[in-house]
Formats: C-alpha cells, sequence, structure tokens
C-alpha cells in the first residue's frame, strides 16, 4: 500500500503520481487528510439532497475543495478542524448520509477513476474563484447547486458518456462562475486599464503580497497607508495594479520577484514579510519562514495565520465561515482582517537600504497588465481594422499556470518566435515566462496583452465572442489559436469550460495530465482536435498554415 497517492498537478512524480511525499511538498499524511476530507464533503452532498444546506454548509463546501487545490493548504490540524466541521454540518442535515469510501477514491477501472477525477479537480478549481466571488458578496444559486450536484456525483455510478455529458455541464458552469467573479472585482475595483509596472524595489519597509485575492490586497492598501511601507505584487497578483480602485494607492508600487516557483530562491532572506492570500505556497525555507504569513484559507505548519475574525490567529473555521456570512457576533465586520502583524514585521525588517534593481526572467525591468475584456473591446475597431487591413494575421492565446517542470522554456521561445504580424494574448502566472519581453507593437497595440489572473480567462473568452459576432462566424474559425500551460485544478476547470464551448485544436503543455488515462485522452483528442505541445516552431507552422 503506498504511503499516498496524489495525481492532481502537472509536476506530480514520474508522470505519474506521487506516492510517497509530493513533489509539491505535501506530506503524507496531509494527502490522506485532504482525501478524507474530500469524502467527507461528498457526504456532506449526499446529506443535502433535497435541502437547503444554508449558507453555513455552502461555505465549507468551497472552503473544502479550495483547501486542496495544490500548494494551498499544508497545515494538518485545519484541514482536520475543516473535517470535523463537514461532519458536524452532515449531522444537521442527514445523520444517516455516508462519506464516499477514502479507500476507491483513487481506484477502480482507469477510465472511470480518470472521469471521476477529471471531474473532482474541476471542482476544486471551481471552488477558488467561487469563494473569491463570495468574499465580495456575489453568488450564482446555479453554481452553488452544481458543487454539491458534482460531489454527489463523484459518489455514484456512471457510463462513460454520462460522465463525459457532466463533465462538459460543469465547464458551462464554470464559465458562470468565472463571470461572477469578473462581476464581483469589477463592481468592487473598476475596469481594468492598461498598466506599467515596474521591478523596481523602492528602500525601506515594504511588503509582499501574493496569490489571487484582491480584497486581502484591498484591506492591506488601507491598513498601511501613511505609514511608510510600501507593497509589492507577487506572481497572480499583478493584475491588481490594473483595478482603478487600487491602483489609486500610491504606495501600491510594483511587483517583486517572477512566478511562484521561483520564490524559495527569490525570497531567500527577503527583509520583508510574504502575505500568501491563495495558492501557491510552497514549503518556505528557514531564511524567511518567520516573515511568511497566510490568509483565509492557506496553511502551513508554524507560520502565522491571519484570520478573517479581526486577526484572532486561533479562530477556527467554523468562527471564519460564520463570521464571513454575517452569522457570528460581529456582524457587518466580519469581513475585516487586522494586517497588524504583518506590518509590525515589514517595520521591524526595514526593507532594502538602497533601491533593488530586480528583473523578469528575460531582462525586462517593466511589466504591462491590465488588458482586460473591457480594454480590448474598447479598441476592438482598431483590431478589427487590423485584421481586415492584413497588419494583425493571427492572435495566439499563451497562457496558463507556470511551473518548475523541465520544457516550461517553449513558452518563451514560442511567444519569441511568433511573427511580427501576430498579437499574443495571455494571463495567468505562466506569462512570467515571457511578460518581460519587448516585442513591439502593431499600429499602438503591444503585441503582448496580459489579460490578467487566470479566472480572467472569461475577459479571453468575451473577447473571442465579440471578435466572432464581428467578423459573422464561429470561435473556431476566428485566426486564434490557444496555446495553453497546466500545472494545478484551476487549469482543469478553465479546460473543461473550453471544451464545453466546442474551442477546439487547444495546443496543451508542457505535458499531458496523468489524470487523463489513453481512451478518455483520445476522446478529447478526437472530438476536440486538443494536441500536446511539439517545438515552438513546428506548432506555428502548422498553426499559420491551417
Amino acid at each position: 500500500m503506498s504511503d499516498m497517492f496524489c495525481f492532481q498537478c502537472e509536476q506530480t512524480a514520474g508522470g505519474k503520481g506521487c506516492t510517497k511525499i509530493g513533489v509539491c511538498g505535501k506530506k503524507p499524511d496531509v494527502a490522506g487528510k485532504q482525501d478524507e476530507l474530500t469524502c467527507a464533503l461528498i457526504g456532506l452532498a449526499r446529506a443535502a439532497a433535497g435541502k437547503t444546506p444554508g449558507k453555513l454548509a455552502d461555505a465549507l463546501v468551497l472552503q473544502g475543495l479550495f483547501a486542496t487545490v495544490t500548494n494551498v493548504n499544508f497545515d494538518n490540524a485545519r484541514i482536520t478542524e475543516l473535517i470535523n466541521r463537514v461532519h458536524t454540518e452532515k449531522a444537521k442535515l442527514n445523520p444517516n448520509a455516508q462519506d464516499f469510501p477514502v479507500s476507491t477514491l483513487w481506484t477502480g477501472n482507469e477510465d472511470i477513476v480518470s472521469l471521476r477525477s477529471t471531474l473532482l479537480l474541476g471542482l476544486r478549481g471551481m471552488a477558488a474563484y467561487a469563494w473569491h466571488a463570495h468574499i465580495l458578496g456575489k453568488t450564482d444559486d446555479e453554481v452553488t447547486a452544481w458543487f454539491y450536484k458534482g460531489l454527489r456525483a463523484l459518489g455514484e455510478e456512471h457510463t462513460a458518456e454520462e460522465w463525459l455529458n457532466l463533465l462538459m455541464e460543469f465547464g458551462q458552469v464554470n464559465l458562470k462562475c468565472m463571470g461572477l467573479l469578473d462581476e464581483a472585482n469589477t463592481s468592487s475595483y473598476g475596469h481594468p486599464v492598461p498598466t506599467k509596472v515596474p521591478t523596481l524595489v523602492e528602500k525601506g519597509p515594504f511588503i509582499v503580497i501574493t496569490g489571487h485575492d484582491l480584497h486581502d490586497l484591498k484591506q492591506l492598501l488601507e491598513q498601511t497607508e501613511g505609514k511608510g511601507i510600501n507593497i509589492y505584487t507577487h506572481g497572480e497578483m499583478l493584475p491588481a495594479h490594473a483595478y482603478p480602485e487600487l491602483k489609486k494607492y500610491s504606495h501600491l508600487k510594483g511587483n517583486f520577484g517572477t512566478a511562484w516557483q521561483n520564490q524559495q530562491k527569490e525570497f531567500d532572506n527577503i527583509p520583508a514579510p510574504i502575505l500568501f492570500t491563495t495558492n501557491c505556497l510552497m514549503p518556505p525555507k528557514a531564511s524567511y519562514a518567520d516573515r511568511v504569513f497566510t490568509t483565509d484559507v492557506v496553511g502551513y505548519p508554524g507560520v502565522t495565520h491571519i484570520s478573517e475574525s479581526n486577526g484572532k490567529k486561533d479562530a477556527s473555521i467554523i468562527d471564519k465561515a460564520l463570521e464571513l456570512f454575517g452569522l457570528g457576533s460581529q456582524g457587518k465586520n466580519s469581513l475585516h482582517k487586522d494586517f497588524t502583524p504583518v506590518i509590525n514585521k515589514a517595520l521591524e525588517l526595514g526593507g532594502y537600504k538602497e533601491d533593488k534593481h530586480f528583473t523578469g526572467i528575460n531582462g525586462g525591468t517593466e511589466l504591462m497588465t491590465g488588458f482586460a475584456r473591457n480594454a480590448v473591446l474598447g479598441v476592438a475597431d482598431k483590431v478589427i481594422d487590423a485584421v481586415k487591413a492584413g497588419a494583425i494575421k493571427h492572435f495566439f492565446l499563451v497562457g496558463g499556470c507556470d511551473g518548475a517542470k523541465p520544457g516550461r522554456n517553449y513558452y518563451t521561445e514560442f511567444v519569441q518566435k511568433t511573427p511580427k504580424d501576430t498579437v499574443v494574448l495571455t494571463l495567468a502566472c505562466g506569462k512570467y515566462r515571457f511578460n518581460d519581453l519587448n516585442i513591439g507593437d502593431i499600429g499602438g497595440i503591444p503585441r503582448i496583452l496580459d489579460m490578467g489572473q487566470c479566472n480572467d480567462a472569461y475577459s479571453a473568452i468575451q473577447v473571442a465572442v465579440a471578435l466572432a459576432k464581428a467578423f459573422n462566424c464561429g470561435v473556431n474559425d476566428l485566426p486564434l489559436t490557444l496555446v495553453l500551460s497546466w500545472y494545478e485544478q484551476k487549469a482543469v476547470c478553465i479546460l473543461l469550460t473550453l471544451l464545453a464551448l466546442g474551442i477546439k485544436n487547444i495546443y496543451i503543455g508542457p505535458s499531458l495530465p496523468a489524470f487523463l488515462s489513453g481512451n478518455v485522452l483520445n476522446i478529447l483528442v478526437e472530438k476536440f482536435a486538443l494536441k500536446p505541445i511539439s517545438t515552438p516552431e513546428e506548432d506555428i507552422k502548422a498553426i499559420l498554415s491551417r
């Protein structure tokens, strides 16, 4: 019997599965607890059948799924607490409902396990997006109900065709979920605008904030205003610079470091605290572990955690859930977080004594972001005219997750080799492979357009739909090709959405998911013309010759 089994991320051991310890740093006991939590959530969904679960149950479903996403929570005690709370809530709804057996979660017919796992991993990714929207007060009954439907489906028998239908239905629901988060972000912070972001770190105290949660950043900016502390984004927080309600803070200075997988090197002896709001957290090295802070569902043993309970570090998961939904004693103030420990650490460490000049991985010193749907569609007539005039021959969406596995330089080389009459759309942290490159513009339109975080695939889809409408054709008939990199479960839910929309000829890499069996992969290749990447030269030639 293996100590653990996990094959949910692209770096999984041997391309098959982690069985001793996770490549991400997850230990067998944590992996076991995450499996137990997953099976408990299936039990909760069973108990909720035919009932109105309530806001607390909804919160536990989202947090429980989110906690199992790669590089989110390594804290056995907090996961155990989540399990206990899920069981308590399940007992209220139906004490006879059974959890799914942990021993069969990853076992059975290879193709059925593959299909079941694909749905589970998609649900985990969608839960992250739904949670961020929830925090900003945006929910959707169909999205919420589908979490319960999907979890129940994981514990039921289905034919391969039924599983595929569930996956396509899920893809459509995830599109609605991404739209919900887009609405939550833009209604709270305004629509992103094109913005230049420096990589220079100024002397003096500073805080690095990483992850995806814009609400956490907003609170941090409010609490540090006027205190002589600068704020720098990291990883997927980079697009925050483009939101008007965030960029108005003058101490939101720039971006620190590159993609998440470089953090152990880039954070080594950093004279500042780092706040993790979501994935991707790697096990901190001793040289900076004392200055790492986590919040929300993120966790690591021994690291200071900032809760929603006005900064009380010992607040339980149940307190967090209750207060987040206004069910606790603190009422309307329940969303408040007290970042005083992070602020004090920044003042204590003092930052760099002189300005520190950093670059992207290609030597660039300035990054551009903010080309979300409103920004791109605002100049749609200019884009359309450029296509009709032949100035723009093709669009490439080169985006997705980054990672440490060899072969990801493909995406840097791909962008470098794209013809000068093509435009590269990008999103998510995969862009750090090339977002500091200067490859010019076409008639004033930058050839690299950063559309935002991974969930901003919604923006890319809306742009594609608008262009298809303008040219009176289908999305698959556009001069547009998706070249995706994947690492974790958010990429899974986005891919399922793209497939559910009928988008074909998607290139994916740097390797294929271990959870896709040979038969399931063949179905996707046959139905959607899903293509593994080869070399930049060969792929560009094949794309442009179609």
